[in-house]
């Protein structure tokens, strides 16, 4: 299936639009009510990594597929090895099987686990024995995906003597792990974070908790990059707080430099994003390793704009659902962009008006590469000139009504 992308005419549009909860939040959740059954969830993710998630939760199989969410074969992996037990084989889709899981797997074997690999080392699927971890000490680190890390401390509070968990050298994507540690609090776990150090202290029984999951800030990018290329549209995204858990609402801030204001409704929990008047420099230069997962749109917002972009801190996104650096460049410069990148960086050059010219005498197709923020990232674009999405329902995987939400913003979709 390709999704053909056509712009309306969106002078003025003003749209009010309800974003799924945070797979973040929600998926951290689900793992914690699977430990602790009287916790209460609203507003959960109907993002498909969520679902699988939870439907692995309650499986009574002795093999589960968690397809392409990574989320859920890291957290899962913790899961059912500290499940005492539990005898079942872990697998996903084929891109899963090469995205390397041995660092988790080598923490959790030192607290005690018995987990198998069953086709390469060091890489998914695997075979899981769930016991009693009597381990509470673990060194890893500090740069390896926090979902790792989340993992780890997921976990941590069932365990009879806790977690120490010492990181060495520079933490990455560090409010996911606070995140989870906030989480933790809210249950009534006491935990600390010093320097490098994270301690995790048991906690057997916990009271009757309820959360309500605030709206995912990654999916809230899409609409930022929208308004950032539009000329005075406005957009209303509910269930959002000015006090977030979520490192990706560093956008407010972030997209101020690319002309969109955030103005927060406290009692009505919504953000309202619009066009500002504020000069956009010609480069800009960011250190995204705290939100790796909007480097995408910053780059092809940045695109858009015609300004050059340096982005770094992005090493986590080699192993993501695609090599999201190689991903982005050979789309990108498809579209006549001038990319270049590192194991870790990303550095888009200024461009004049005349690659939109170029663009707009064809309808250029954008690869998706089964990741769906791919999809998302380079929708926005189609203000500028049509483009085709191929493989557009990759968007389930987080937002599976972004199609009809864009229809909201002005932009024609069509699938065939």
């Amino acid at each position: 299936m390709k999704a053909s992308l056509k712009s309306k005419e969106i002078s003025g549009v003003e749209a009010r639009i309800a974003v799924t909860g945070s797979k973040s939040e929600s998926n951290r959740l689900l793992l914690l009510q699977a430990l602790y059954s009287n916790i209460s969830i609203e507003n959960l993710s109907n993002s498909d990594d969520t679902v699988v998630l939870k439907q692995a939760l309650e499986a009574t199989s002795s093999a589960v597929d968690i397809h392409h969410a990574g989320t859920a074969m890291r957290f899962l992996t913790g899961y059912f090895a500290s499940t005492e037990g539990v005898d079942v084989v872990l697998s996903g889709s084929d891109r899963m099987h090469q995205r390397p899981i041995k660092i988790l797997v080598d923490a959790l074997k030192s607290l005690g686990a018995n987990i198998e690999y069953l086709e390469v080392n060091g890489y998914p699927p695997v075979r899981i024995y769930g016991r009693k971890l009597e381990g509470d000490f673990v060194k890893m680190k500090a740069n390896v995906s926090s979902q790792y890390i989340s993992a780890l401390l997921l976990i941590a509070p069932s365990l009879p003597k806790g977690l120490t968990l010492e990181l060495e050298g520079v933490i990455t994507s560090a409010p996911y792990i606070k995140m989870t540690l906030a989480l933790l609090n809210q249950l009534g776990v006491t935990t600390s974070f010093e320097q490098n150090t994270i301690h995790v202290f048991p906690k057997e029984v916990i009271g009757d908790t309820s959360f309500v999951v605030e709206s995912d800030w990654s999916s809230a990018s899409y609409f930022y990059s929208l308004i950032a290329l539009s000329n005075d549209s406005k957009v209303t995204l509910t269930s959002y707080s000015a006090e977030s858990l979520q490192g990706d609402a560093a956008l407010s801030d972030i997209y101020r430099s690319l002309g969109v204001d955030t103005v927060f409704n406290a009692s009505e929990m919504t953000i309202t994003l619009s066009k500002s008047s504020t000069k956009i420099s010609n480069l800009i230069s960011l250190n995204l390793s705290n939100t790796p997962d909007i480097a995408q749109t910053i780059a092809v917002t940045c695109f858009g704009l015609g300004i050059g972009c340096t982005l770094t801190g992005l090493h986590t996104l080699k192993i993501k659902e695609t090599d999201r650096l190689s991903a982005l460049k050979i789309e990108l410069e498809k579209l006549g962009a001038a990319v270049s990148i590192t194991n870790d960086s990303l550095e888009l050059g200024m461009h004049s008006d005349a690659v939109f010219s170029k663009a707009n005498s064809e309808v250029y197709e954008i690869d998706t590469y089964q990741d769906h923020r791919m999809a998302m990232a380079f929708a926005p674009l189609a203000l500028k000139f049509p483009l085709r999405i191929n493989d557009p329902m990759v968007v389930t995987k987080s937002f599976p009504s972004f199609w009809e939400d864009l229809s909201k913003i002005g932009i024609a979709v069509d699938f065939k």
